[in-house]
């Protein structure tokens, strides 16, 4: 089985690709543009997305909708994840918690899947905090910052470890599960 995964970020194809191999599904990177609705909402705009996909003829196909949700921000940034890393970076971030006692958060991830017009949606979250500083070189986005265990950030964890135990990597094996259940592996 072959699944398009519609994204520009070239760390999700690598975590796709790993999670999946095992299974025989082969993950083709593929960048299809497409309107992304705003709203709090993880699973609205991943619904949304599938939609707008599907319009346009495409099957067979994985998207996703990510965010880092900080406590004591309020949820912050949230589905706004994605413009924030852009604008404000992990240094950014950094100076928004400067002096705060609350480093709770949590990164979720929604995927949604097509395959053969069928809808599969799951949603995976993994609880952590934020660190002071910058830390690791490995993953992307906000992987400095986030650490799941208080002792390494996300950017410190190998590709292997980080899809068992990252939001992204819950939200694959929940959709791997799911596409068990449903005789589609």
């Amino acid at each position: 089985m072959k699944l398009k995964l519609i994204t520009s970020n070239l760390g999700k194809v690598e975590e796709f690709r790993s999670a999946f191999s095992q299974y025989g599904v082969e993950i083709e990177h593929t960048k299809v543009p497409y309107d992304e609705i705003q709203t709090a909402d993880l699973e609205e705009v991943v619904k949304n997305g599938i939609d707008a996909l599907r319009k346009i003829g495409l099957k067979n196909f994985i998207i996703d909708d990510s965010g880092l949700f900080i406590d004591d921000l309020k949820g912050f940034p949230g589905v706004y994840s994605s413009y924030v890393q852009k604008t404000l970076g992990n240094k950014g971030i950094l100076e928004l918690m400067a002096n705060r006692k609350d480093r709770g958060a949590e990164f979720r991830c929604c995927i949604g899947c097509d395959i053969n017009g069928e809808t599969v949606i799951v949603t995976g979250i993994c609880r952590g905090s934020i660190l002071e500083n910058e830390v690791g070189n490995e993953g992307f986005g906000f992987d400095p910052i986030f650490s799941v265990d208080g002792k390494r950030s996300f950017a410190e964890i190998n590709t292997k470890e980080k899809n068992i135990i990252s939001h992204r990597g819950i939200a694959t094996n929940l959709l791997i599960e799911e596409m068990k259940k449903r005789k589609m592996l």
